[in-house]
């Protein structure tokens, strides 16, 4: 999660004076990274993920199931493991390297990343599953007994006052925490100076607690303020008294803890150069809110179930440091801009130098720093760009540390990361870091991370095949920003997998091509350079080809679920059909091709319906306990049976074919080394 640098941090009113000189300083930064990298280009595709777990305490006595606090030991234990020789012989043959581990948000959150890049020949994503597996093997065989790892996105039963939910026990401080919480404690936050840091200024600079507001999902017996209309979830209507109070029921959180204490799945991808880069980040942007919804597993907050599948706006609103005249709540006077959006929250902009990238598509407000965006082309770079970066550095930075104010420009990139680190937006575009091989680099961020390697293998390995398909036949995505945020609720609602209707574009194809996916496989690859099984194929250029084919309110049409990834009957394949296409171009045997066909089949069937997101796998689990009582809470109990059985089914003791299909198999009894 961002720079974890050491240092002395400065609190709000030490950083404040500081902002314009780290932001004119980041801007130096980038163009140098700029000058070094504009025209160069690196190795081609490489990528790797980010999966986050909770570390759960089981007290079986009393059917507690405990956010375990031991980050910092647990982490100790595994930096040196892996360091150690002797686990190269527990290392699958599948895996490149040993994975590594890292702390996160939340005392009881550690991340895993793979020990190397991946690639994106396919023999090297069937190894996916593999190496996320060794990787939850390494952390289950340093944990206590009653301790185990699990991947679900948000924990039921944070911040409930009724019982303790940490071991150790936290209690929440009003006056003297970080976040001021009602809810939470500090020795529930990383001990790293970076995070208190973060969650006071975000708190400081707003002006007040961060407000989180989760609409209630309404049971039979579920308790109602009086004067209040609510609609069941049976989706009968309740009257009320003739005066309804304005609103629904909802779930209150304050604190920066109920958002980044989620855990999530995230994939970056190394691209060949910028303009790949680019392209690929514009693709994606419409893709991300159709993922979020394929992948929600959180439905419950503050032990109360929720109205909704995930977790997005309770992130975006868990970091939202905006002022009140930023939030257009008072007119503006001591504030630059009106802001409309959390820093975490959904790409505003689209920033490919392409010619199908219209106007028309920037359809929302995003305020930008001019001076920022006329220094950056003055130096030549390119509209898009510019703009893009202009309103990323719109924020002021928010943690800095005394010892790293004054740095040669050239030698870090630390001033940009400060600002480009705290914009969490569903995509992100990366610079090369300094004194690094590495290239320009796009990260994927909206999924909800899943409860089993085998489903979070797969939707890792779809988005890199969607990637690849993308470039090699020059596919065309572009639709109205404002669409695109509409997804984004959409995608967060109740059953949205299922029943929701989300904006797609329907004609994705060039149109100096057929609208068919079986003639996808013809199309040339870019002569300037090879192509080894087509896993890195570049897009002939759009320069000379038509693009405004039709108006633009016509040209993004609402489409189920099932119609975005599988295709419907009007010629548009689906993002799996073009998955597929692609596949077919490459020469891969038939065995690699049965791995793959595995985990692409979770997500067509998934989209079909004829698999259960995770977040309407728990809620069912919770609404049919028999210790559930339609009231909307969950209980203590609930919750330990919950992480247990979630625990079961990933190590595949128990079946669960609505989730996983009949064919899943885990990682065994113990799973440990």
């Amino acid at each position: 999660m961002g720079l974890l640098a050491l240092g002395t941090p400065l609190n709000w009113d030490e950083t404040k004076p500081l902002a314009e000189h780290i932001r004119t300083h980041g801007i130096t930064q980038f163009l140098n990274t700029w000058d070094r990298w504009k025209d160069r280009s690196g190795k081609g595709l490489l990528w790797g993920d980010e999966i986050e777990y909770m570390v759960l305490s089981f007290d079986d006595e009393h059917k507690a199931a405990l956010l375990s606090l031991r980050q910092s030991e647990i982490l100790e234990k595994l930096q040196s493991v892996t360091l150690d020789p002797a686990l190269e012989k527990f290392k699958p043959a599948e895996c490149a390297t040993i994975p590594t581990f890292h702390p996160e948000y939340g005392r009881y959150m550690l991340e895993s990343t793979p020990g190397c890049p991946f690639s994106g020949t396919p023999r090297a994503l069937v190894a996916v599953e593999a190496d996320m597996r060794f990787r939850r093997q390494i952390i289950r065989s340093h944990l206590f007994t009653n301790e185990v790892p699990i991947t679900i996105t948000s924990w039921p039963r944070l911040g409930v006052t009724d019982a303790q939910f940490t071991d150790p026990p936290t209690e929440p401080d009003e006056h003297r925490s970080s976040s001021r919480s009602c809810y939470v404690g500090q020795l529930l936050t990383n001990p790293h100076a970076r995070f208190p840091t973060l969650t006071a200024n975000i708190r400081e600079r707003r002006g007040s607690k961060v407000d989180i507001r989760v609409p209630l999902y309404i049971d039979r017996n579920t308790p109602l303020p009086d004067n209040c209309k609510v609609t069941y979830a049976n989706g009968e209507t309740q009257p009320g008294p003739a005066k309804p109070l304005p609103g629904t029921p909802y779930i209150h959180m304050d604190a920066m803890a109920f958002g980044m204490g989620c855990c999530c799945l995230q994939i970056t991808f190394q691209a060949w150069n910028v303009d790949e880069a680019r392209s690929v980040y514009d693709a994606l942007v419409p893709v991300a809110p159709i993922m979020l919804a394929l992948t929600a597993a959180s439905p419950a907050f503050r032990g109360q179930l929720a109205d909704v599948d995930a977790r997005w706006n309770v992130i975006a609103a868990s970091v939202d440091d905006r002022t009140e005249e930023e939030r257009g709540l008072k007119p503006l006077k001591n504030d630059r801009f009106r802001i409309p959006k959390s820093r975490y929250d959904s790409v505003s902009r689209y920033i490919a130098n392409d010619e199908r990238n219209r106007p028309e598509y920037q359809d929302v407000e995003a305020p930008m720093d001019e001076g920022v965006r006329q220094r950056l082309l003055g130096h030549g770079v390119d509209d898009q760009l510019a703009s893009h970066l202009a309103h990323l550095f719109i924020r002021d930075p928010l943690v800095q540390f005394s010892e790293t104010i004054d740095q040669d420009d050239e030698a870090s990139m630390d001033h940009f990361e400060n600002i480009q680190s705290t914009n969490w937006q569903t995509i992100r575009f990366k610079p090369p870091p300094v004194n690094s091989p590495i290239g320009w680099r796009v990260e994927f961020r909206s999924m909800e991370v899943q409860m089993t390697d085998f489903e979070n293998a797969a939707f890792s390995i779809f988005i890199v095949l969607l990637t690849r398909a993308i470039l090699s036949f020059d596919l065309n995505f572009y639709m109205p920003i404002s669409q695109i945020d509409e997804n984004m609720q959409r995608a967060q609602q109740r059953n949205a997998a299922r029943a929701g209707k989300f904006f797609f574009r329907r004609n994705v194809f060039p149109l100096d091509r057929p609208h068919s996916p079986y003639d996808l496989t013809s199309r040339p690859v870019s002569p300037h350079r090879p192509s080894p099984d087509g896993a890195m194929s570049t897009p002939i250029s759009r320069r000379n080809s038509p693009i405004h084919d039709e108006d633009i309110g016509d040209e993004a049409v609402e489409m189920s679920i099932d119609e975005v990834i599988n295709g419907r009957g009007d010629g548009f394949p689906g993002l799996m059909g073009v998955v597929n296409a692609y596949l077919n171009s490459l020469n891969v045997d038939v065995g690699t091709k049965c791995e793959l066909r595995r985990y692409l089949d979770l997500i067509k069937l998934r989209a079909k319906g004829e698999l259960v997101t995770p977040a309407t796998w728990i809620r069912e689990f919770i609404t049919t306990h028999p210790k559930y009582n339609a009231d909307s809470v969950v209980s203590q109990e609930i919750t330990y049976d919950l992480a247990k059985v979630v625990d079961e089914i990933e190590r595949g003791v128990k079946p669960c074919p609505e989730l996983l299909g009949k064919d899943y198999v885990g990682s065994g009894p113990s799973g440990k080394l």
